[in-house]
């Protein structure tokens, strides 16, 4: 087999969280030039002024600096100076999201230089990446027809494929790729750089591979994934005096806990340099799962998937499986059972204690996707469904107990979850660990976080009866949404409606409202955790030693768990006295991010709970927002955006069943009665009026007495009074204008259902539309504001001159209040309106002036 016989150079290798380990790995920057050296500070560039990033170099700059890449490019030898230029260049092209302007000559020699043969591999390196970045560009003459290194081609490769599909460049580069592979000379070029371009081919292009050619890469993968050498590859060494034959001699490569490796190689193998295939066999599994869904993208619904399906839980389907080995297979039948043994080996290597740090990680990262593989190969072929399940209900009680291997349980909750309806496996005890343990105790887990919230949206459909589970761990769940919201909101915004039914709508409003409450008490909680694995960086401008010692009182504790439960209790408590504890907690960073997102996933609720809310859950949902607008976690602007949303929902619910407003007479009448923090909760408020006067009839409930319609005007006339009487003073409110204009608006709707009432408000309208008379100074903030006021109890004194004309327009049947009536001048509204104004213009003209 071949050996390697040269170091392996940067950039030549696959990425390092997928490779073995080496003793000393190459540096991956220029050996030229002291890493600590800053770009601005190279030779070459002097006269660039030096800046902190690509971002600020003006088009002037740039085209400058281009003439100097060219010159450097133009030279017969290129030294440290081009070197140092390119990557300058590359990063003022990749530091922005909008492509950067090339000069055409710097173009043309970037790739002269990528295709030149004599060229260094790091600026063949370098001019392939700018070029990417500032793809696609009509201008390009690259082609790789006649490219025999795999280590060039694959950089040309690159180029063309991230131009798009425009000239069928996708399908020119696979057909010279794969006769590049289809080789088998041991002397020829190496095939482990043109993997990974094939792998962007098959997801560009999944239909420019012929059938025979996807057969021949089956056959090779099947060579690289089971037959690598077990045997480490010869260390190279410059020749020196003390280099001898006996210390070149390679030995077996070895696993993670150090123990000598009796079976094949994988990429859990260890030891100080690798032969050629076993970089191969790397390559191989890093894109094994994307293959096998390309090889065989109808799965199941294969021709002979239906018969094998009717063999799973019998006796036969077990023994056929196991006898796959003793008959000659089709090629992609022949990967799947490698690739199936090769994921066995895996599982078997992960149970290994590792002696550093990267190969536990790396141990992790590779159990992972040898559970995604399994889980295609199950799909694929339902025979292979046996031999995993005891493999990974085995995986899955071990990796409960083990903390540090707990996004390894997600992969695995999907393959239940793909599979347990056709093995008859209840997935249910998987899901309730997930989705009950795992976010309480690694909310704080961004990644972790990320891909929970992306497991549980995108199975949504395959939750079936477990989706019950699914809403009763929503407490859980919003756990990783304030602690993460900005990354998170969008994936949460589709995942509500799934949350929210009848059983838990108000109690999940609750919590959506609490939500930077959670934040700090998720705060405070890591801050007494004595051990924390992923501990955030604290805000030293926070001083919270007191609200540490009041949390360990036991009137708080009982809040805290509440406000922390894991499942949903049915129940809901008032987080008044938790609020003032968490008060020192309210302006740090994490939870104002928090504070931001919320509007956008009420919005989200309500648009959800529309759907299907009955009379008596709009009820509840109505008196919870009339309870919750004055009781709110006190974090900056907060109040006033969750205010926005509350009142247009508020008036959304009424109208959706405007008899709340005769059912909730009493909550309503308390709460326009007070007028305390109306500054604060002036939206609020104008939304109630608006639906008291707007609702409050009998033609929209037959329940509506004059009697009640006395008391709400009684009320909201004090309130008018109180608003705009009262003269300047600090411990008075400032009310808006619109709160005003809507108080005398509703007013005069309720006046005209009860006509005694309308000598009151035609006596407080004439005061108001008088500048002796206008509202105090305290309750207006501008001239202007005055004035709009005026108007308005001037527009509804005219009104009320002919009180059946004030009925009809203020209170319209629900015919007339269909759009026709608006737009077709002769019918009736219209035609009412121009006749009280000329009816007014002809009294006011018959009046002595």
């Amino acid at each position: 087999m071949e050996q390697a016989s040269r170091k392996d150079r940067p950039g030549q290798t696959p990425s390092a969280s997928s490779l073995p380990r080496h003793s000393a790995a190459p540096s991956p920057g220029p050996r030229h030039q002291p890493p600590s050296a800053p770009p601005g500070c190279r030779r070459g560039i002097s006269d660039l002024h030096v800046r902190d990033s690509g971002r600020d170099i003006r088009d002037e700059e740039l085209k400058k600096f281009c003439s100097r890449v060219v010159n450097l490019l133009q030279k017969d030898e290129l030294g440290p100076d081009a070197v140092d230029a390119l990557q300058r260049l590359f990063l003022i092209v990749s530091a922005t999201k909008y492509k950067r302007k090339l000069e055409d000559t710097c173009v043309h020699l970037l790739q002269a230089t990528l295709c030149s043969p004599k060229c260094p591999e790091q600026l063949q390196l370098l001019c392939a990446s700018i070029l990417r970045e500032t793809s696609p560009r009509d201008d390009l003459t690259l082609s790789c027809d006649h490219i025999q290194s795999t280590r060039q081609l694959s950089l040309v490769a690159s180029v063309l494929l991230a131009q798009g599909d425009p000239k069928g460049e996708v399908r020119s580069v696979g057909q010279r790729v794969f006769r590049i592979l289809e080789s088998r000379q041991p002397e020829g070029p190496s095939p482990r750089h043109l993997l990974p371009v094939v792998s962007k081919i098959t997801h560009l292009a999944p239909h420019t591979l012929h059938e025979d050619q996807t057969n021949q890469l089956s056959k090779r993968l099947v060579d690289w994934l089971r037959y690598a050498s077990v045997q480490q590859g010869v260390a190279h060494t410059s020749g020196g005096f003390f280099s001898t034959p006996r210390a070149r001699q390679p030995g077996p490569v070895t696993e993670v806990d150090g123990a000598v490796a009796t079976d094949f190689f994988t990429v859990l193998s260890t030891g100080q340099h690798f032969t050629e295939d076993q970089w191969l066999n790397v390559q191989a599994f890093s894109m094994l799962r994307a293959w096998l869904l390309h090889s065989d993208p109808e799965g199941p619904s294969a021709p002979d998937a239906d018969d094998r399906s009717e063999l799973e839980g019998s006796t036969l389907s077990v023994l056929s499986a196991g006898s796959t080995a003793g008959r000659l297979l089709p090629p992609r039948e022949r990967l799947r059972e490698k690739a199936f043994e090769y994921c066995q080996r895996l599982a078997e290597q992960s149970t290994r204690r590792a002696l550093r740090k990267g190969d536990s990680d790396l141990q992790k990262a590779c159990l992972v996707e040898a559970v995604l593989v399994l889980d295609v190969l199950c799909r694929q072929d339902p025979s292979f469904l046996y031999r995993t399940l005891s493999c990974l209900k085995a995986l899955h009680a071990r990796l409960c107990g083990d903390p540090a291997r707990v996004r390894t349980l997600l992969p695995i909750a999907q393959f239940f979850l793909n599979h347990g309806e056709a093995a008859a496996v209840d997935s249910e005890a998987v899901l309730r660990h997930l989705l009950t343990r795992t976010p309480s105790e690694f909310f704080h887990s961004p990644m972790l976080a990320f891909e929970l919230t992306c497991f549980c949206r995108d199975n949504l459909p395959l939750f079936g009866r477990n989706l019950d589970i699914l809403k009763r761990s929503f407490p859980n769940l919003f756990k990783l949404l304030a602690w993460n919201s900005p990354p998170l909101t969008a994936e949460f915004v589709a995942l509500l409606p799934s949350l929210v039914d009848a059983d838990t709508a108000v109690e999940v409003l609750h919590a959506l409202l609490d939500l930077p409450c959670l934040t700090a008490a998720l705060d405070l909680q890591l801050r007494l955790s004595p051990a924390t694995s992923e501990r955030p960086l604290w805000d030293p401008s926070l001083k919270i030693p007191s609200c540490l010692e009041a949390s360990r009182d036991p009137q708080f504790q009982g809040l805290l768990q509440y406000l922390l439960r894991a499942t949903a209790s049915g129940t809901t408590e008032r987080l008044g006295p938790l609020h003032r504890l968490l008060q020192p907690l309210a302006s740090c960073a994490r939870v104002v991010q928090c504070a931001q997102a919320v509007p956008t996933l009420l919005e989200a609720f309500f648009s959800a709970v529309t759907q299907f809310a009955d009379g008596a859950l709009t009820k509840q949902l109505a008196l919870l927002l009339l309870e919750r607008s004055d009781s709110l976690f006190q974090v900056p602007q907060y109040e006033a955006h969750v205010h926005r949303v509350l009142s247009s929902r508020f008036l959304a619910l009424c109208a959706l069943h405007p008899s709340l407003v005769v059912e909730l007479a009493k909550e309503l009448l308390e709460f326009v009665g007070s007028v305390s923090g109306i500054q604060g909760r002036g939206a609020m408020l104008a939304s109630v009026v608006w639906a008291i006067g707007e609702y409050l009839s009998v033609s929209w409930d037959r329940r509506c007495t004059v009697e009640q319609i006395n008391r709400f005007f009684e009320a909201l006339e004090a309130v008018l009074f109180e608003v705009t009487q009262s003269r300047p003073s600090a411990a008075l409110p400032r009310c808006p204008p619109q709160v005003v204009t809507v108080l005398m608006t509703t007013l005069t709707k309720l006046a005209s259902r009860s006509q005694d009432l309308i000598p009151r408000v035609s006596l407080f309208l004439s005061k108001m539309r008088t500048p002796a008379q206008s509202p105090a100074p305290s309750s207006t903030s501008c001239e202007e504001d005055a004035g709009a006021v005026r108007t308005r109890a001037a527009e509804l004194l005219t009104l009320l001159k002919m009180p059946s004309v004030a009925q009809f327009v203020l209170t319209p049947s629900t015919e007339v209040s269909e759009p026709r009536y608006h737009r077709d001048a002769n019918t009736a509204l219209p035609l009412a309106l121009r006749t009280v104004s000329r009816l007014v213009e002809k009294e006011t003209g018959l009046l002595p002036g």
